[in-house]
Formats: C-alpha cells, structure tokens, sequence
C-alpha cells in the first residue's frame, strides 16, 4: 500500500484475518492502514511506524490486548497515541477495565462501518487538537523565555547610562559655585535616578514572581521609617485634594522616631506600600485621611485604610492583573503587583470595602519566621 504522510495512519490489531479484513475495508478511503496479527507484533510496528491511532482487539493468544495496551502507554514514545479497543468483550467490567488502562475508546463486536469510521475520526481529530495546543504552549514557553532575554537585555543597556547620570550631581556639587536652589535640584535629579534605578531593577522581579521563580531576600528595616519617607514622596500627590497621610503603630499614633522591626525585602516593601498609599490617595474625596497602620507580630500586618469604596465591577478581581476602573490613565497593575510582592514574602492581601461607612481598607500579612532584630 503506498503511504501518503498527509493520511493517518491507523495500525489494526487482530489475530483473526477475517476480522482484520472487515476493518481494513472500513478504513481503506483516507487512510495508511497497517495490520498485525499479535500483541508482540503491534508492538514492535507501533515501534517503528508510531502510527496515528491503534484498533486492538482484545482476545488473542500469547498477549491479549489488555497487556498490550499496558506496554503502550508504559513507552513514553508510545504512551500518546490513542488506543481503540475493539472486541467482543461486552461486559461493563470489560470495558472499564480497557478504559482504565488508557485506552480512549471501546467499541464492541460485530462493528458498524458508520461507527468504527466515526470513531477513529473523532479521536484523530481530538489528538490534532492536543498535539496543536502543545505546539502553542511550547511557543507560549518560549515567548516567555524570549521576553525575560529581552527584559535582561534592557536592564543593562538602562543601567549603565543612567549610572552615569546618577553619577554627575555629586561631582557638580563637589566643585561648588552653586546656589542652594541649584544644588536642590541636582540631588532631586540623583534621587529620581536611584528610584528609576530601583524601578528597572524591580521590572524583572515582578515577572519572575509571576511565574513563581523569585527568590526571596529578606533584610532586617525599620517598617515605620519606610513609611514616614513615602508620606514625605507622596506629599504632592495628597496635597492635590487636601488629603492628610497618617501613620499608627498598634492602633496609636506614631511619635515619629520609634522603629517598627520588620523582616522583608526593602526595595520589594517600599513598592507594595507606595502602590497601596498611590491607589488610597487617589480613591479618597477632597479633605480625607489616609492611615497606614502597622501591627507588629506574626505575621505582620500593613492595614491602609482610606475614606471611598471600590466600584463594584472590581471588587471580586481587586488584585487580578489589569483590574481597573473610574481611574483615567489606570493600568490595573498597582493592587497586582502588591499581590504579588506580598505572596513572595509567603503572605497575603486582603481587601475590604463597605459602602455603609464609605472606607476601604487594605490588609498586608507578611510572615515573620525570624526574629526582626535590631532595625536596619
């Protein structure tokens, strides 16, 4: 028979010629058809020709079609081509049994040429499918891969012309001849480079966490000193509706010197908490408070709490990538990207939202397994 690689190929498995010649004949239009009358011979032509599907019968001697089937799906060469029973075995417990051996289909004796064609149709379509979806995962894996070289390549070609700019206030400064208002701006100028800096450094981060592979490097901080320089960041910011930024240790005010010992990644806490603060400030009416509220302990818990609800479309997704709403310009990454920060260091975020009292509350739990120590 001449074979054409765009037909499949089917392998009929029967120790009865007679047998063997009703199904050759069903499936002659469309088909590679290949025959063997043993166990031990369907498996060394599924061996050699790794046909599209396989029809085995059950009842043969020396090797039935139930071992048969075993040995396929045990070769992991083998293991994926679809496997027909087809016998004169009719009892549940026959079919079960087929079934459970990996088997995908069991027709039973004498056989319907409508049926067997019917049969083998569906399930050499079924494994197009699953061959194609491999296929897209396996491009989808290496677009990923493609895109974390790409995101590396970046970060260093940013990183060595912005350290040159980070690099140029401090020599300024040095050689003096400048005005207070001048030598302001230029450390503005070397802040704002740190901070890109920290951003790009941050990006690859972020996608490593996605894809669960970011190692985690807690340091001993001072949680309270975190949070008092992101009020004096995002003082502009508040400023644009007269909001107020808060700071409580346990519920009580902060003194404004005490430190709050916390184990956590800094660079990784300063972003979650900035996201929060960013998202509750732009939530709030004219006139509200923003509290943060530290709570020492195992774990840890960050509570942002400001006046203002989540719209309802966002509520259940909060934290789900690309979530947005009511916000112009939003990207939906910032509540994202706090999950994902707060999962990394083992813990969770929780979000809460009451239109009675009109406030929104974000809870931040971050584990402590060891002993904070002295703040950084």
């Amino acid at each position: 028979m001449t074979e054409d690689s765009s037909r499949p190929s089917v392998l009929v498995v029967d120790d009865v010629p007679a047998n063997i010649r009703v199904l050759v004949d069903f499936l002659r239009e469309g088909h590679d058809l290949h025959v063997a009358t043993s166990g031990a011979d369907a498996l060394t032509l599924a061996e050699r020709l790794r046909p599209d599907i396989i029809l085995l019968d059950v009842i043969m001697p020396d090797m039935d079609g139930y071992e048969v089937c075993r040995r396929l799906k045990a070769d992991p060469a083998l293991a994926e081509i679809p496997v027909i029973f087809v016998t004169a075995c009719f009892a549940p417990e026959d079919e079960a049994l087929g079934l459970s051996l990996g088997a995908v289909d069991y027709i039973v004796k004498p056989v319907s040429r409508a049926v067997v064609r019917a049969r083998v149709k569906n399930h050499l379509e079924l494994r197009r499918a699953r061959e194609s979806l491999a296929r897209q995962n396996e491009a989808l894996t290496e677009a990923a891969k493609l895109r974390e070289d790409v995101d590396q390549i970046m970060r260093h070609d940013l990183k060595a012309p912005l350290t040159g700019i980070i690099g140029l206030p401090p020599l300024i400064i040095e050689e003096g001849g400048l005005s207070d208002r001048q030598a302001m701006f230029l450390r503005l100028v070397e802040e704002n480079g740190f901070k890109m800096l920290s951003m790009i450094n941050l990006s690859l981060d972020l996608f490593k966490m996605e894809r669960g592979t970011y190692v985690l490097r807690p340091e001993s901080m001072d949680a309270a000193a975190v949070v008092r320089r992101l009020f004096v960041e995002l003082a502009t910011l508040a400023g644009y509706k007269r909001n107020a930024l808060h700071l409580a240790v346990d519920g009580r005010p902060d003194d404004g010197t005490s430190p709050v010992a916390l184990r956590a990644e800094k660079l990784l806490f300063y972003t979650m908490l900035a996201n929060c603060l960013k998202n509750a400030l732009e939530a709030s009416p004219e006139g509200a408070t923003v509290t943060v509220d530290l709570r020492p302990g195992d774990p840890t818990l960050v509570v942002v709490a400001n006046r203002g609800v989540v719209p309802p479309e966002i509520r259940s997704r909060f934290f789900e990538k690309f979530a947005t709403a009511g916000k112009p310009g939003g990207t939906g990454l910032g509540a994202y990207s706090t999950r994902l920060i707060v999962e990394a260091h083992g813990g969770f975020a929780r979000m809460e939202t009451s239109d009675a009292a009109d406030a929104t509350t974000v809870t931040l739990a971050l584990p402590q397994p060891e002993a904070a120590g002295a703040a950084a």
